[in-house]
């Protein structure tokens, strides 16, 4: 049977033939993705849902218990989980301990009904998700509308159960872009760039467990990891349609958007607290 694949108008239109088997839609708010989703899963279609999944926990599990009940592939569009330099990180993780992440960008006149959390530090947030095995135990955030009636720059300190701290700070009012995570290990320091797609390894001593360069400090070795360069919007799309074809779990499941989604809304709700705290409203005025 043929399969009609691509971008589609209408849920309505992208059900009208019996050979449709999966679509993705063109971006939405997140409030409407819960409503065209279902629509899309009912008539028996696959999906892959732009980030952030849904507008709230609620709609995020209803999404994931339609999947479940439909036997349909349920795909999140957390597009840095595809970057290269990600999946050759993935497998550099030992124990992690301390993470810091940067996302700065130009401002622009898009995604201004959500603010920068929903916007840009839910890539970070999944990210370093799926490197941690461990739940977050504290949330520390503060976050100041620039240019918008939304939070357009924040920084957030997470510390997990398993006494790991990451540092996030993700700007759209920057003068220049930066995508970076770096962090430390027992015996590394990791740095990896989402733009040029590359990761460098500082080992130290024997069990560093890194073959590498021997840099100044004939201590620390430098191991640059094989990357095959990708786009990473393609290389979603065409992991997407694995899944669909085998009808195996995608790389990014609707329970990892869940994830994603209901650690920035609670880092949403710590910046609106602070905000209260300190009177930020008055200062503005």
């Amino acid at each position: 049977m043929p399969t009609r694949r691509g971008p589609i108008r209408s849920p309505a239109n992208s059900v009208a033939g019996p050979s449709v088997q999966s679509s993705n839609s063109p971006p939405r708010t997140a409030k409407s993705r819960l409503a065209i989703a279902r629509a899309l899963m009912e008539a028996g279609v696959d999906v892959l849902v732009e980030k952030p999944l849904a507008a709230s926990r609620a709609d995020a599990d209803e999404l994931i218990r339609l999947a479940h009940s439909l036997g349909r592939i349920g795909q999140v569009g957390h597009l840095e989980r595809f970057n290269p330099a990600v999946r050759a990180t993935a497998l550099l993780i030992t124990q992690p301990m301390f993470f810091e992440v940067h996302r700065l960008s130009i401002f622009t006149p898009r995604s201004l009904d959500v603010d920068v959390v929903l916007d840009l530090m839910i890539h970070d947030l999944d990210v370093v998700l799926s490197f941690m095995n461990s739940p977050v135990k504290e949330i520390r955030a503060v976050g100041l509308p620039i240019l918008s009636g939304k939070t357009d720059i924040a920084n957030v300190r997470l510390e997990f159960e398993s006494g790991c701290v990451a540092n996030f700070t993700a700007s759209r009012v920057s003068t220049e872009r930066v995508r970076k995570i770096r962090f430390f290990q027992p015996q590394q320091y990791v740095s990896l760039d989402y733009g040029r797609q590359d990761v460098l390894v500082f080992s130290v001593g024997e069990e560093g467990g890194t073959q590498g360069t021997p840099s100044v400090n004939p201590q620390i070795k430098v191991a640059q990891p094989p990357i095959v360069a990708e786009e990473p919007l393609r290389a979603e799309l065409r992991s997407f349609l694995a899944s669909v074809r085998t009808r195996t779990p995608p790389l990014v499941s609707f329970e990892d958007g869940r994830r994603a989604l209901a650690l920035a809304l609670d880092i949403v709700a710590a910046i609106r607290e602070h905000s209260q705290k300190v009177q930020l409203d008055r200062l503005r005025g």
